[in-house]
């Protein structure tokens, strides 16, 4: 699937729950691990594909070298609600699909509460910590119509400002499939 570019308005609207009989639940699921695998990604929310729904998927296992001992690394997401966030915050390097070429350093809290359902409807009420915790954080705030350089210091934003312009018109290489919102029709 073409995955939405900065500037695309599905990527700030606020997503909406979903229920198990989504048409076509279970090929989108599949559909959007394809799509995050296929972009090089660790995790996917469905608003990055057009969809203002309430569903990311996550599959953190780039990162278990890294963090030893994190488990459960490839999971789904359905209508997630934070509980709680709390922890000291750490800052962590971030990207994201939507917005390529650019990578930033992100405060986020270590531990995350968290109550979701899975792929099967299965209800999950859960405390998330370290490098899993941030990727789930990073994919919720895209059901909020938040992104990443929201959560950037505000001169480092504007300094990104032309970079974000180029980004919604177009004028950026990616490896995958992106609609971008300012493109001019060739």
């Amino acid at each position: 699937m073409p995955i939405v570019a900065y500037g695309h308005p599905t990527l700030r609207k606020k997503a909406v729950d979903i229920d198990k009989d989504y048409p076509g639940l279970q090929q989108f699921i599949a559909d959007m691990f394809e799509t995050m695998y296929a972009s090089n990604g660790v995790g996917l929310a469905a608003p990055q594909v057009n969809r203002s729904i309430r569903l990311f998927v996550i599959d953190a296992t780039p990162y278990a070298e890294d963090f030893p001992g994190e488990t459960n690394l490839k999971r789904v997401f359905i209508n997630p609600r934070i509980i709680e966030e709390k922890g000291e915050e750490w800052s962590f390097n971030e990207g994201c699909l939507s917005i390529p070429e650019i990578r930033e350093d992100v405060l986020r809290k270590t531990e995350l509460h968290m109550q979701y359902y899975d792929e099967h409807f299965n209800y999950h009420d859960e405390v998330i910590s370290g490098v899993l915790a941030r990727v789930m954080q990073h994919e919720y705030d895209h059901l909020e119509g938040i992104l990443f350089v929201d959560r950037i210091n505000p001169l480092r934003r504007i300094m990104l400002k032309r970079k974000l312009t180029d980004i919604t018109k177009g004028l950026v290489k990616t490896d995958y499939r992106m609609i971008f919102p300012l493109a001019k029709k060739k």
